[in-house]
């Protein structure tokens, strides 16, 4: 694997980490009384674990398309070196980072820390959308050069669009348009 993927799983890690510890240190200053309550516990479990499954669904298609599509030759794991444009990439450019958008809030649900959920969780998640908006997109921008800037200006970084969530979330057997 390459720095730039070691640092980006270290990143992850220190996320998860902190956000659990700072949304603990939340909950005993602020909701502590919604921490202790076995309703929210069970509900916010449930709830989840429902969006990291949605999570790992996204990653594995997402991943798998680019591992057939996305490399061409031998390659560390998790590299590409091909630009990938059609099927879920035609809809938007990051399908798999919006899917890890969700990975902090589904494990603040999952521990039930209504300070991660609340207050860390999304906090994260913007600083990710801001990471990929920018560290991301310079170094795909490297990558791929004018390929990849034509690229940038057909098709949103992320997208909300039916169509579009219908294709990240079906199965991966389906997604090789």
């Amino acid at each position: 694997m390459s720095l730039s993927v070691l640092l980006r799983i270290a990143l992850w890690i220190l996320l998860l980490g902190g956000g659990l510890v700072a949304g603990r240190a939340l909950d005993a200053r602020w909701f502590g009384e919604l921490w202790f309550s076995p309703v929210w516990h069970a509900f916010s479990l449930a709830l989840g674990m429902l969006l990291l499954w949605l999570v790992f669904r996204v990653s594995r298609n997402t991943g798998r398309t680019l591992a057939r599509k996305g490399r061409e030759g031998k390659l560390p794991r998790l590299e590409t070196n091909r630009l990938v444009t059609d099927g879920i990439y035609d809809c938007m450019r990051h399908p798999m980072h919006f899917g890890l958008l969700f990975l902090p809030l589904a494990l603040a649900l999952m521990i039930g820390s209504p300070g991660f959920v609340f207050i860390i969780a999304p906090l994260e998640m913007l600083l990710m959308v801001f990471m990929v908006v920018t560290l991301e997109e310079a170094e795909v921008t490297r990558k791929f050069g004018q390929a990849y800037e034509a690229y940038r200006r057909r098709v949103p970084a992320f997208s909300l669009k039916p169509r579009c969530l219908r294709m990240l979330f079906r199965s991966s057997d389906v997604n090789h348009v």
